[in-house]
């Protein structure tokens, strides 16, 4: 029923808009700045490092919701009318996937910015994936470059998660904003990159803390920190697959490999269950460690991780 309110709301929004009777102008505020939209919060950090008080932005994703089940309420329905771009992650994040089409029917004037753009995009581990139409594979047939188009079902849609790949969503949410603001380009230039100077300091405040020694494993819960792993050369354990619990028969094998790999703690985040994590952390006298992909301060959340897989890696 719910989804029946918000596809009706969206009608009635974009009949209104057209007509006249929302004043796409102004933010909410009523101060004479552009308003754009973001998915996800690491996102409206990139956006504020970038253009300050300059531009106001809508979250669509709060703080806590899942990308993969989130709704947009009414009143992000509403605020959209005033957006004049959204960043979208553009990596085949579900939310995006399912809204964006719908989302794009609000605000036809709305600049889309796909702020994955030129970033490499990883299969999952359990899929196979054949060539398709707008996708360019690269070295085998898990990852390809992206060329503006949509990511396709059983890619990784974490992409921020390597700050590597956050400089290239910078670089394109910079983009975007000069598209719609111009007059501001030298000052968005200048911020732009004193924020990828921080980038580069947290990247090798990482490699300084992970990179001794190779073939090091750690476990998550969901398989977020493949952008991360890849980066880094570490080993991402799964617990979860295609978004399904373990079964038992797998449960059983996970425990065996964290035995195997002598891996005591398990990464969960806020957003997915810990029943698993915890039953995994009690069979291997291990424990549960909390760690948000979707914070919003981007670089010092950087380092918490760093911190937090330094000391749950195994040699």
């Amino acid at each position: 029923m719910r989804t029946i309110n918000i596809l009706t709301l969206i009608m009635l929004i974009a009949t209104l808009s057209a007509a006249g009777c929302i004043d796409n102008g102004e933010s909410a505020s009523g101060e004479d700045r552009m308003t754009v939209a973001v998915s996800i919060l690491p996102q409206q950090e990139f956006v504020e490092k970038i253009a300050g008080d300059n531009v106001g932005t809508i979250l669509m994703i709060p703080p806590g919701a899942s990308p993969a089940t989130h709704e947009p309420s009414p009143g992000q329905l509403r605020e959209l009318t005033k957006a004049s771009a959204y960043f979208i992650v553009g990596s085949g994040l579900p939310f995006e996937e399912v809204w964006l089409g719908k989302i794009e029917g609000i605000n036809e004037d709305m600049l889309i910015v796909d702020c994955s753009k030129g970033i490499n995009i990883i299969g999952t581990e359990t899929e196979e994936h054949d060539e398709e139409e707008n996708t360019h594979l690269e070295d085998s047939d898990e990852n390809f470059q992206k060329d503006g188009d949509h990511a396709h079902e059983g890619y990784d849609p974490h992409v921020w998660t390597s700050p590597i790949n956050a400089k290239m969503m910078v670089e394109n949410t910079y983009l975007g904003l000069i598209e719609i603001d111009p007059e501001n380009k030298d000052l968005y230039l200048k911020n732009k990159e004193n924020y990828l100077k921080e980038l580069d300091e947290a990247d090798a405040m990482i490699r300084e803390k992970l990179m001794e020694g190779e073939g090091r494993s750690f476990m998550t819960y969901h398989p977020s920190w493949g952008y991360f792993a890849a980066e880094y050369g570490l080993d991402m354990i799964t617990i979860e697959s295609e978004g399904k619990e373990p079964s038992p028969q797998d449960m059983q094998r996970i425990i065996d490999k964290a035995k195997e790999k002598n891996i005591k703690t398990i990464f969960v985040q806020a957003q997915f269950s810990k029943q698993s994590a915890e039953t995994i952390a009690s069979a291997i006298d291990g424990k549960v460690v909390v760690v948000d992909p979707l914070a919003k301060d981007y670089v010092g959340n950087l380092e918490i991780i760093s911190e937090a897989f330094s000391e749950g890696l195994t040699t």
